[in-house]
C-alpha cells in the first residue's frame, strides 16, 4: 500500500478523445488522513515533505495493488490485462464503423480490478450498484457515451455516469457489436431459442487481419528504357506499395519490358494513374481492381436461420417466449399469413434489426425493435415479424458471457450480472 501524490482535478490538463470530447483525468482524491489512519502509517506510506515544500493544492491518492487485496478471495488484474483479454475474445475490429466500442471510461492508473458487474445498458442505477459491490470496472453491452460529450457537468445523466464512475474509480468497457458479430455472440444466443437448424450470418464480417496494403490493386507495363524514371515517380507516391519485383518480359513489338503490380489507397490513385498516363505504353496496360478482404467464417451481423423441421408461427412464438422470459412479444403477420402458416427460414438480428434485415427472404424475422414503414414493408411482402423490445433480445446473453469470461479470465476475477439492469419498456 502506499500514498501516490496527484494534482487536484482543476489543475489536471484537458485533453481530446477519439469521441471528440474533452475529458479530464480524474482521480478519487484522499485529503490528509484522520490521526487514526495516520497512527497507523509507516514512513514508507507517508511522504515527508521537504523543507521549503508546500502541499497546499495537493492530495493523495491511496494506491493497493491487485496481488494485496485482502477484501476478496480472488487475485484480481491490472485494467489493461482485463481490456487486452476481452478484445482478444471479440477483437474490436468486429464491431461496425459507427459504433464507440472498447475502453469508454478508464480511472487514473494503477488500477487493480476484482469485481467486474456485467450490464446491457450502464444506467445510473446500474452504477450505483457497481459502486455498492464495490465493482471496479463495468462491462455495458450498449456503449454509454456514444454520441460525443461536450462537457462533464451534472445536468444530463450520460455526463454524470462519466462523473460518477471517475469519481468513484470504475472503469466502463463496452463490445456491443463486436459481440453482435461474434460466433457464439449474441444474434447465436438468440437462435438457439428457434429450435434446431442452420445457422449463417446476413452480413459476414471481413479478415480481421490480412497480408494486402492498399485499397485498390494496380497492375501495369512499361518499356524496359522507360522503367527507372517511371519508378522514381512511382516511389515518389505517399500510399502506393510496389508489392512485387518487376519480372523483364517481352511486349508485342519484341522489345524488353517490366511487368508493374502495386497497391495504393484510394487517395494515392489519382496520383498513381497520372504518373502512369505520362508513359503512353503504361497508360495502355493499366488495369485497377478494387480489393476486399476475404470473409471471416461464423462471423457478422444478424443470422439467418433455416430450421431442421419447419413450424407454425404460432409454435414459434412459444419458442421464443420461452427462450427470452417474457410474457409477451408483439407479432405482426405477413400478408396472406396465419398464426398456424408454416415457418422454415427466419431472419433475425439483436436489437433494433431494420438496416441488417432490410430486404432480407425469410419467412418471418426476428429482431427488438422495427419502425412502424419497416414492419409494414415486411408484412406487404408476406414476411412475419416478432418484436420483442431492443434489449430483450441481447440480455438474456449475459449470463452466458459471465461463464465464459470467467474461463477467459482464469477465475481472477469475480463477476455479477446486473440486478436492476432492465428493458425500459413493459406491457401495462
Amino acid at each position: 500500500m502506499s500514498w501516490v501524490n496527484v494534482l487536484p482535478a482543476s489543475k489536471h490538463p484537458f485533453f481530446k478523445t477519439s469521441l471528440g470530447f474533452a475529458r479530464r483525468s480524474f482521480s478519487r482524491r484522499l485529503q490528509w488522513p484522520s490521526p487514526q489512519l495516520k497512527s497507523q502509517l509507516t514512513s514508507a506510506h507517508w511522504p515527508t515533505p521537504s523543507p521549503g515544500c508546500s502541499f497546499a493544492g495537493r492530495c493523495w491518492r491511496l494506491v493497493t495493488p491487485c496481488s494485496s487485496s485482502s477484501s476478496t478471495s480472488v487475485a484480481g488484474m491490472e485494467l489493461h490485462a482485463v481490456v487486452r483479454t476481452l478484445e482478444e475474445l471479440a477483437p474490436p475490429a468486429l464491431a461496425e464503423s459507427w459504433d464507440n466500442v472498447g475502453l469508454l471510461v478508464e480511472p487514473s492508473p494503477p488500477h487493480c480490478v476484482s469485481t467486474l458487474l456485467l450490464t446491457n445498458d450502464l444506467t445510473e442505477e446500474v452504477l450505483q450498484e457497481a459502486v455498492r459491490l464495490p465493482a471496479q470496472m463495468v462491462l455495458s453491452y450498449h456503449p454509454p457515451v456514444f454520441a460525443p460529450l461536450r462537457s462533464l457537468t451534472m445536468r444530463s445523466w450520460k455526463e454524470r455516469l462519466v462523473v460518477t464512475a471517475l469519481e468513484n474509480r470504475v472503469a466502463v468497457y463496452s463490445p456491443h457489436t463486436c459481440y453482435d458479430a461474434l460466433r457464439g455472440g449474441v444474434n447465436d444466443w438468440l437462435a438457439e431459442g428457434l429450435g434446431e437448424g442452420s445457422v449463417t450470418p446476413l452480413k459476414t464480417s471481413e479478415a480481421l487481419k490480412h497480408l494486402s496494403q492498399g485499397s485498390v490493386h494496380v497492375t501495369s507495363a512499361a518499356k524496359a528504357a522507360d522503367w527507372p524514371s517511371l519508378a522514381a515517380q512511382l516511389k515518389a507516391v505517399s500510399g502506393l506499395v510496389l508489392h512485387t519485383l518487376p519480372l523483364q518480359t517481352t511486349n508485342e513489338g519484341g522489345e524488353s519490358a517490366v511487368m508493374l503490380s502495386m497497391n495504393c489507397t484510394e487517395g494515392a490513385l489519382p496520383e498513381t494513374l497520372a504518373c502512369l498516363s505520362n508513359n503512353e505504353h503504361a497508360h495502355r496496360h493499366t488495369e485497377i481492381t478494387a480489393l476486399r478482404k476475404p470473409p471471416f467464417p461464423g462471423t457478422g451481423m444478424g443470422r439467418l436461420c433455416t430450421l431442421a423441421e419447419p413450424v407454425s408461427t404460432s409454435t414459434l412464438v412459444s419458442r421464443i417466449k420461452q427462450h427470452l422470459l417474457l410474457p409477451h412479444v408483439r407479432l405482426a403477420l405477413g400478408a396472406g399469413k396465419s398464426p398456424d402458416s408454416t415457418v422454415r427460414t427466419v431472419a433475425l438480428c439483436a436489437g433494433s434489426g431494420g438496416s441488417v434485415l432490410k430486404g432480407v427472404q425469410a419467412d418471418l424475422y426476428l429482431t427488438g425493435e422495427l419502425s412502424h414503414h419497416e414492419v409494414l414493408d415486411a408484412v406487404s411482402r408476406g414476411v412475419s415479424v416478432i418484436l420483442c423490445e431492443h434489449s430483450n433480445t441481447e440480455r438474456g446473453f449475459l449470463p452466458r458471457l459471465r461463464l465464459l469470461l470467467l474461463d477467459k479470465l482464469q477465475q481472477k476475477l469475480n463477476i455479477h450480472v446486473s440486478e436492476v439492469d432492465r428493458d425500459p419498456l413493459t406491457v401495462v
